[in-house]
C-alpha cells in the first residue's frame, strides 16, 4: 500500500505486536507506555497467570467432587482470580522490584528500570495485592465451609515462598536448582492444592504427587533462564545456563520435563488408570518432538517458540492426571 504521494505507508504491525507483548509482560516488549494502569498490569505479567489458573482446574478435577453448578462455577472463578491475577500479580511485581538491577541489563524496557513507575508506587502495588490475596483466600475458606483455613494457609505459604524467591538474604533464584523448583511448585503444586481443597479434602497423596510433578515444572522454569543468561552471569546469579553452560542446561531442562511427566504416567498405571496414563504418554511425545525441533538446537533463540508449541501439551497432561486422580479416588 502507498500514500497519496506514492510513498509506502508505515507498517504498524510490529509496533502493535511489541506493545501487546509489553502489556502481557513478555520478552521483546516496547517501551514508552504512559498509562499508569497499563504499566501496573505489565508489572503483573498477565501471560504468567495462565498456568496458575489452569492449576486450579486440575485441582478441582483431582478432588472428584466438582459438579457443574452455578455456585461451583463462581467458586472456581474466584479461586482463579486469587491464584492468577492477584497472587501471581503480587509475585511478579515483587520479583520485578527486587530484580530492577538485573532488568536494567536484560530487559531495560521493564517498568521499573525504564522509570515508567516509581519505587513507592511499586511497593504500594505489592502491599495491595498481598492484602487482597490473603483476604480473598479467607473468603474462599469460609465459602467452602472449612473448619481449618486450608486455602489461607496455602496463600500464606505461597506469598512467603514468593518473597524468599526474590528477596535477599535468601533470594532462592540465585540458585538454579532451588529457585526453579520453588517456581515450578508455585506454578503446579500450590494452585492444584487450592483447587482441590476448595472442592474436596486435600490429602498427603495429592500434595506429594503434585510436588513430584513440580519437578517437571522446574524444567519449564529453566527455559526462562536462557533469556537472561548474560545479566545473571554479571550479577552472580547461579542459573543452570550459567552453572552448566547453555547446551548442558538445555538437556537438563528437557530431561526434567519429560522424565517426571513419565513418572506421573507410571503412577497412574500403578493405580489402574491405564487409559489416562496412555493419554499422558501420548501428550509427552509432541513435547519431545518440539524439544528436538526448537529448543535443543538453539535455546537462546527458540525459547519462546518452544514454550508456545510444547507447553499446551504439558498443561493438557496435567488435566489428564487430575481427572485420573479424581476418578481413582471417587
Amino acid at each position: 500500500m502507498t500514500t497519496d504521494n506514492g510513498q509506502p505507508t508505515t507498517d504498524n504491525s510490529a509496533e502493535r505486536s511489541a506493545k501487546t507483548r509489553q502489556l502481557l509482560g513478555m520478552k521483546g516488549a516496547a517501551s514508552g507506555e504512559t498509562s499508569i494502569w497499563k504499566i501496573r498490569l505489565q508489572l503483573m505479567k498477565p501471560i504468567t497467570w495462565i498456568p496458575l489458573i489452569w492449576g486450579v482446574v486440575c485441582g478441582a478435577a483431582s478432588s472428584g467432587e466438582y459438579t457443574w453448578t452455578l455456585e461451583n462455577v463462581l467458586k472456581a472463578a474466584t479461586c482463579m482470580l486469587l491464584s492468577g491475577p492477584i497472587l501471581v500479580g503480587y509475585t511478579q511485581t515483587l520479583n520485578d522490584f527486587y530484580d530492577r538491577d538485573i532488568d536494567a541489563i536484560n530487559e531495560p524496557y521493564r517498568p521499573i528500570p525504564s522509570g515508567a513507575i516509581s519505587v513507592p508506587q511499586v511497593v504500594m502495588q505489592i502491599l495491595v495485592l498481598l492484602f487482597a490475596g490473603l483476604s480473598l483466600s479467607y473468603v474462599l475458606d469460609r465459602w467452602a465451609g472449612h473448619d481449618f483455613p486450608t486455602i489461607t494457609c496455602i496463600a500464606l505459604g505461597g506469598t512467603f515462598l514468593a518473597y524468599i524467591y526474590s528477596a535477599p538474604p535468601l533470594k532462592l533464584k540465585k540458585n538454579g536448582w532451588l529457585g526453579n523448583y520453588a517456581l515450578g511448585a508455585s506454578y503446579i503444586a500450590l494452585p492444584w492444592w487450592t483447587g482441590h481443597a476448595l472442592f474436596g479434602e486435600l490429602n498427603a497423596t495429592i500434595m506429594i504427587l503434585t510436588l513430584f510433578y513440580s519437578l517437571a515444572g522446574l524444567g519449564i522454569a529453566v527455559v526462562n533462564d536462557f533469556k537472561s543468561v548474560e545479566g545473571d552471569r554479571q550479577l552472580g546469579l547461579q542459573s543452570l545456563p550459567v552453572m552448566f553452560g547453555v547446551g548442558t542446561a538445555a538437556w537438563i531442562c528437557v530431561l526434567m520435563i519429560d522424565i517426571f511427566q513419565a513418572g506421573i504416567a507410571a503412577y497412574l498405571i500403578s493405580i489402574h488408570q491405564n487409559l489416562y496414563a496412555a493419554i499422558l504418554i501420548l501428550l509427552i511425545i509432541p513435547q519431545i518432538t518440539f524439544q528436538d525441533m526448537y529448543f535443543l538446537r538453539d535455546p537462546l533463540k527458540n525459547d519462546v517458540k518452544y514454550q508456545a508449541s510444547a507447553q499446551p501439551f504439558l498443561v493438557l497432561g496435567m488435566l489428564v492426571a487430575g481427572l485420573a486422580l479424581g476418578h481413582a479416588v471417587y
